[in-house]
């Protein structure tokens, strides 16, 4: 080796360094790739992006090859510096080739490498990938053996190296997390859509059904022109039928057939009795992801919310189900009646009616009030307060002051609800931000 010239060793010296710095790089590329956008451009016939994703489906291999490689060229390199400094500088020089070379290594072999990597990531990683491939079967015999030493090695401190880390798969918060860090790539509203898809799992039909005492139905028992009347004015397509008392209920009746009709003044009740189709049941507590699949499967829109002793609780359609997801439709009859519940005051407070849901009132200015336990604005006062407070009554949830303005025998009637204190912060101030100006549009118009 002392008989090769001094500029020979200089020019392998700076290949190794090189090569060392591509595998260092290469490396982190391959480890800090998108897998999901890896993926799709596998899937999509990528060449680069194929062959990486085979690497990576076995990484204890790549980097067993990766690190075999950057050793090998490592320790190469030290011994052709070593050679160098002696012929340079005699015994003295190994201690300046020691540390010069380590700064060299450090910067020219490590940081400045795996800094690139992070950026140019699937640039480096795609070149890599069509090295490693026939590299990896040349040299695998010898991958082989070290990582056959070293599963033995590990498995003797009890650690199961065929267990794999399933770090590529999401939870709901973490899919959840990548929705609302996606920027530009989802509008603003398609990501509110698919976050409410997520909330579905934890939603049952109860929190978001029409109130019994807020269901809208024809009364057979009641005269024929009141009968008539109901029909003629309901922004509904179905009503529920019963005699006397919901909960005698006998089915639901389809509004669309009786226009025609309606509009020839050719309804007789006979016919209405007669239209009147068999109801359907929903058990409360049923999930709404479970009961959207349900309504699906039996071809119903409509169903009775009833309790474990067959008592109706409310109501809840599909569209209840759909407004979960893109929100309130502007087609909806009960829209400006919902509107009406919620009242922006100048001082940037809200009067709020209590028969309003909780549900209803975060999804409509996006805030964050508890909706595990009682289902309206009124139930979340008497919980809160144990008793039926006085008007002027004042408390605190979730960093909201909360005002009693009105009580009408055990029911609060209103209440007026103020911005959050300064030291609690909103889950979103944008978009509450952006939902009070809609709020004041709306009410002014």
């Amino acid at each position: 080796m002392n008989d090769v010239p001094i500029g020979i060793l200089l020019v392998s010296l700076v290949i190794l360094i090189g090569l060392s710095g591509f595998f260092s790089g290469s490396e982190t590329a391959l480890m800090t790739l998108n897998r999901y956008r890896l993926r799709n451009l596998a899937k999509n016939g990528h060449r680069g992006a194929m062959k990486a994703a085979a690497l990576l489906e076995k990484p204890e291999r790549l980097i067993g090859l990766i690190l075999l490689g950057n050793n090998f060229v490592n320790i190469l390199a030290s011994a052709l510096a070593t050679i160098v400094a002696i012929n340079i500088w005699g015994d003295k020089g190994i201690a300046v080739v020691t540390g010069v070379l380590t700064l060299v290594i450090l910067v020219f072999a490590e940081v400045l490498p795996k800094t690139l990597a992070t950026i140019k990531s699937e640039n480096l990683a795609f070149f890599a990938a069509h090295i490693y491939t026939p590299l990896l079967k040349v040299t695998w015999p010898l991958v082989f053996l070290i990582n056959s030493l070293v599963s033995k090695m590990l498995g003797t401190m009890g650690i199961d190296t065929k267990k794999t880390n399933n770090s590529d798969k999401l939870n709901s918060e973490e899919l959840r997390t990548v929705v609302d860090e996606a920027g530009d790539m989802i509008p603003e509203r398609h990501q509110r859509m698919l976050l409410n898809i997520l909330d579905l799992e934890k939603v049952t039909v109860d929190e978001i059904m029409v109130p019994r005492n807020e269901i809208e139905g024809i009364d057979l028992d009641d005269s024929w022109p009141k009968i008539v009347d109901k029909l003629a004015r309901s922004g509904h397509s179905r009503l529920p039928v019963y005699r006397e008392d919901i909960d005698k209920v006998e089915g639901f009746l389809y509004l669309r057939r009786m226009l025609k009709l309606l509009k020839g003044e050719k309804l007789t009740q006979e016919y209405v009795e007669s239209s009147v189709r068999e109801a359907y049941f929903v058990p409360e507590g049923t999930p709404v992801t479970l009961q959207l699949l349900n309504f699906q499967q039996q071809k119903k829109r409509i169903g009775l919310v009833v309790d474990e002793y067959g008592d109706i609780q409310g109501l809840i359609t599909i569209e209840d189900i759909l407004e979960e997801i893109v929100g309130e439709f502007t087609s909806d009859p009960s829209q400006q009646e919902k509107l009406s519940e919620i009242a922006l005051m100048q001082d940037g407070s809200y009067v709020v009616q209590g028969s309003i849901s909780v549900r209803e009132l975060n999804r409509e200015l996006l805030w964050n009030l508890p909706t595990e336990g009682p289902k309206t604005l009124n139930g979340l006062v008497l919980e809160h307060l144990q008793n039926i407070p006085e008007r002027g009554a004042t408390f605190i949830v979730n960093g909201r002051p909360i005002e009693i303005t009105q009580v009408h025998g055990n029911v609060v009637q209103s209440a007026r609800i103020d911005r959050p204190f300064k030291n609690y912060t909103p889950r979103d101030n944008s978009d509450v931000e952006l939902t009070e100006a809609k709020m004041r549009a709306s009410l002014q118009s």
